[in-house]
């Protein structure tokens, strides 16, 4: 009789899950000190009336 043995290997994705989490942060970061006033302004207003979120 023959016994196989399976191994089951385990990743730790904490570590890619905060290193996308940072890279996503400094991403809107850099954009919304890069971009104007008006620009930022604009895309959350179109975002709350998308959601139907009243803001005026």
């Amino acid at each position: 009789m023959t016994t196989n043995t399976a191994t089951i290997e385990r990743s730790d994705s904490s570590a890619m899950g905060l290193a996308i989490a940072m890279l996503a942060g400094v991403f809107l970061l850099m954009a919304s000190g890069i971009a104007q006033a008006t620009v930022l302004h604009d895309a959350a207003h179109d975002q709350r009336h998308a959601m139907a979120f009243p803001c005026h």
